[in-house]
């Protein structure tokens, strides 16, 4: 029973349509926009209407239209009743080239170090001009050992107190 009075039940549709073999998921669209709005929650690629459902699917790979479009039409009459219209969108098919979700978790890149000294070489406690090629330190122009020379007029000395 739909927790919306004369809306066919979207958690049913939802539940039905995942039963399906040709269907990886559910799709809400680029920003979410195809969905049922209950109280306090949504279910996102369902659209409910008195009269009519729309659903928005993800095929598996290598899975003829029709098979999918069957399916999932007589998933939700199921679910619903034949006294609905059932409009299937196939929204996006499962890209099969994909890691799965298991290799990419196993594949995770190794933790960079963090803090002031994270960059700098193995056994330095301070950063050096000696960590640095000649002429690359900070405050130096490259090419010339011990810095560039002075541009401009020298500062004024301040006064001796």
């Amino acid at each position: 029973m739909s927790p919306v009075p004369d809306l066919p039940d979207a958690d049913a549709i939802s539940a039905a349509i995942g039963t399906c073999p040709s269907v990886l998921g559910l799709s809400g669209g680029l920003a979410g926009e195809i969905a049922t709005y209950l109280p306090g929650r949504r279910v996102s690629g369902v659209r409910t209407q008195p009269d009519s459902v729309e659903v928005h699917v993800i095929a598996k790979y290598g899975v003829t239209l029709h098979e999918v479009e069957s399916q999932v039409r007589g998933a939700v009459t199921a679910a619903v009743g034949e006294a609905v219209r059932v409009d299937v969108v196939l929204a996006d098919v499962e890209d099969p080239f994909a890691p799965d979700e298991e290799e990419e978790a196993e594949a995770e890149p190794p933790a960079l170090e963090a803090g002031p000294t994270a960059a700098l070489p193995s056994g330095s406690s301070s950063p050096s001009t000696a960590a640095y090629p000649t002429g690359s330190a900070p405050g130096t122009a490259m090419g010339s050992p011990g810095g560039a020379p002075p541009v401009g007029p020298p500062l004024p000395t301040p006064p001796a107190p």
